[in-house]
């Protein structure tokens, strides 16, 4: 990875620091703490020496989409960052993402059962401690959209619970509409229906399921209306820069 001007650098951790400050200002007018949102900084297509000047300012929770752009960069960086994988997994990228990334905390796509039990089977394998996962879901009903259908998240969710020993379910995740006019209904779905339905399925209290709902550009409404998990790329970053095709 090439090195970045100081200036940009410098840009990451200012607007950084601004999110932060609309993430405590969203939290206090939902009427809850900023401590209990988490900021996952995405850094998909992101140099290891910008995602090191965030993390030099404290920063420790980063995301990532595609694997091997994520196990080429993970073991240039420091041990103690919280790694999230949030985009799609196939079955045969499961072994070598764990394997190379082994602080990874979370996985938030999890979307069927066969994806959990491949979770499983390796994270068993490699003697790791139960993994982190959140099962996705479609609330937009957009075909290219990743996630189990609304009416299928309970029976997923009890599935990885009761199931997949080796792996700890903490939540749903969701995307919100590519041109956010439909926002609020997708978080809406997520968190009246879907979360209180795993939560009496599962016998556990709403606060301990978590929401992973909210981008650069719809968090402040996201976590208004409850969500616990904000995955933030381009607000931070800046614009993603994916390699030009010859």
């Amino acid at each position: 990875m090439s090195a970045i001007p100081v200036a940009m650098d410098k840009v990451a951790a200012a607007a950084l620091r601004s999110v932060l400050q609309r993430v405590s200002q969203a939290a206090d007018k939902a009427g809850r703490g900023s401590q209990q949102i988490r900021v996952v900084a995405v850094s998909k297509t992101k140099p290891v020496s910008l995602i090191k000047q965030v993390y030099d300012v404290g920063h420790r929770c980063f995301g990532e989409n595609y694997v091997q752009e994520f196990i080429e960069k993970a073991p240039q960086l420091p041990e103690d960052i919280e790694w999230h994988f949030i985009g799609n997994l196939q079955s045969n990228k499961v072994k070598p993402l764990l394997a190379s990334v082994p602080n990874l905390d979370m996985v938030e796509s999890v979307d069927d059962e066969k994806i959990a039990n491949h979770l499983d089977r390796a994270v068993g394998n490699l003697g790791r401690k139960p993994l982190k996962v959140l099962v996705q879901v479609n609330t937009s009903g957009e075909e290219s959209k990743s996630g189990v259908e609304p009416s299928g998240c309970v029976e997923l969710a009890k599935y990885v619970s009761q199931k997949c020993t080796n792996l700890q379910f903490c939540g749903l995740m969701t995307i919100g509409m590519l041109d956010y006019t439909s926002t609020p209904e997708n978080f809406k779905v997520a968190l009246a229906n879907c979360r209180s339905e795993v939560c009496k399925t599962l016998g556990i209290p709403e606060e301990h399921c978590e929401l992973s709902m909210g981008m650069s550009n719809d968090f402040e409404q996201a976590i208004e209306m409850g969500s616990t998990n904000v995955r933030i790329g381009s607000t931070i970053f800046g614009p993603r820069e994916y390699p030009k095709k010859k």
